[in-house]
């Protein structure tokens, strides 16, 4: 009888401790999180710089009429570049289409890559993408030396450049949204003008 009342007074003391142990991690991780900043749309510095005007394009659309990229328009356009065989690119695909549809009021995404085009209408096909101008230019990929996929640039009603970066997830690519209705050029630079966070 006495050696139980021990091992239960044991058991109740390594219980006690756990617990103890667990609030305090707890409590850490929590900490640890208000330090992280939120991860944004990794910013490409080469190419047109963010602010500028975008040169102005006319460039044919496999799926309609020609586009014009860079010019004043009715509404902000995502440019999206990606390939047909960048898997990633196709993980975002659906994520973009939601995007289009929530945001259509005020955004018109773009596609945008280079290449044969027969890959790029069966890809249409297959990712169907028919709703969507999809530019096939090796000289809009060099206007904003794209030089990793998938890439997405955010151009403002008048053509300016508010946002651009290799995005590899949905925050990503909403990073440079939040970039822009914040009024800040890139979730980094909202981080650095911010308050610092103790």
């Amino acid at each position: 009888m006495h050696i139980l009342v021990v091992v239960v007074g044991v058991l109740c003391l390594a219980i006690l401790v756990l617990t103890l142990v667990s609030v305090a991690m707890a409590r850490q991780i929590g900490i640890l999180l208000e330090r992280i900043s939120p991860v944004g749309a990794m910013l490409n510095e080469s190419g047109p710089k963010l602010g500028e005007l975008s040169s102005k394009m006319v460039l044919p659309s496999l799926t309609g009429e020609a586009v014009v990229v860079g010019g004043p328009s009715l509404k902000s356009t995502l440019i999206f570049f990606l390939s047909p065989t960048c898997p990633v690119c196709k993980k975002l695909i659906p994520a973009l289409k939601s995007i289009q549809i929530s945001e259509r009021d005020w955004l018109q995404i773009y596609f945008a890559s280079d290449g044969a085009q027969k890959k790029h209408l069966s890809f249409i096909s297959d990712q169907g993408l028919e709703i969507f101008p999809y530019l096939v230019s090796s000289q809009l990929g060099l206007s904003y030396q794209v030089a990793r996929l998938p890439f997405a640039v955010l151009l403002d009603k008048e053509g300016i450049i508010k946002s651009k970066g290799l995005v590899n997830s949905r925050e990503q690519i909403e990073s440079i949204f939040n970039a822009h209705e914040s009024g800040y050029m890139s979730i980094q630079d909202l981080m650095k003008q911010g308050p610092a966070i103790h």
